[in-house]
């Protein structure tokens, strides 16, 4: 599965670096930190190339056909570096006309029960109603993921999950105070987790 993801302002991830200390309790502190707009699967992008080139009904861009997220409409799933390229040109139409929009973290707080994997979640809170609005282009375009996308998607950034960290500690975390870390988006990512690194970027 693939990301789309904002890059992260230096003065994030130095905050993201000092909080690691500060996690005792979880069983994973992360070493790298994303910010995901969007996910998908190495399927879903092939098969609205090919449902175009094979003349689906308003081919191109968010007008194609869509398969359903991760899974696959018709056809073998292609190997990877078609399905990047793919997802590449397949997003540049969707992106097109999108301009550098501004994010900030603005504190942090807690996702006790996540939808997927362990909780608790401790995270830096995103605001953004540009990269909210992008999300749910994309989700028009291929589906959105129960649970974690559409409605229920909250932009963050996460610090460290899963154990039993002390509630003290926790509370702590989430008050603490900052002066809110404010940047401008000028390209989006495609993050590849199996080798964690951008794969392409595209240019807003």
């Amino acid at each position: 599965m693939f990301s789309l993801n904002v890059p992260l302002a230096p003065a994030v991830e130095e905050l993201a670096a000092d909080l690691q200390s500060k996690c005792p309790g979880f069983d994973r502190v992360r070493d790298r930190h994303t910010l995901v707009c969007k996910r998908f699967g190495v399927a879903d992008v092939p098969d609205r190339v090919a449902s175009e080139e094979g003349g689906a009904a308003g081919g191109g861009g968010a007008g194609g056909a869509t398969a359903p997220p991760g899974g696959s409409a018709g056809g073998p799933t292609p190997p990877k570096p078609e399905a990047l390229d793919a997802l590449r040109e397949d997003l540049r139409p969707l992106l097109a006309g999108t301009d550098p929009f501004p994010v900030a973290v603005t504190g942090i707080d807690v996702f006790d029960a996540p939808a997927s994997g362990s909780g608790p979640v401790l995270y830096l809170v995103v605001e953004s109603d540009a990269l909210v609005r992008i999300h749910r282009r994309l989700c028009g375009a291929y589906g959105a993921i129960e649970g974690i996308e559409g409605d229920e998607y909250v932009p963050h950034v996460t610090v460290a999950r899963g154990g039993n960290p002390e509630p003290g500690v926790v509370a702590g975390l989430v008050g603490a105070e900052f002066e809110p870390i404010r940047w401008r988006v000028h390209a989006l990512d495609l993050y590849d987790p199996e080798y964690r690194e951008v794969a392409a970027s595209i240019e807003l």
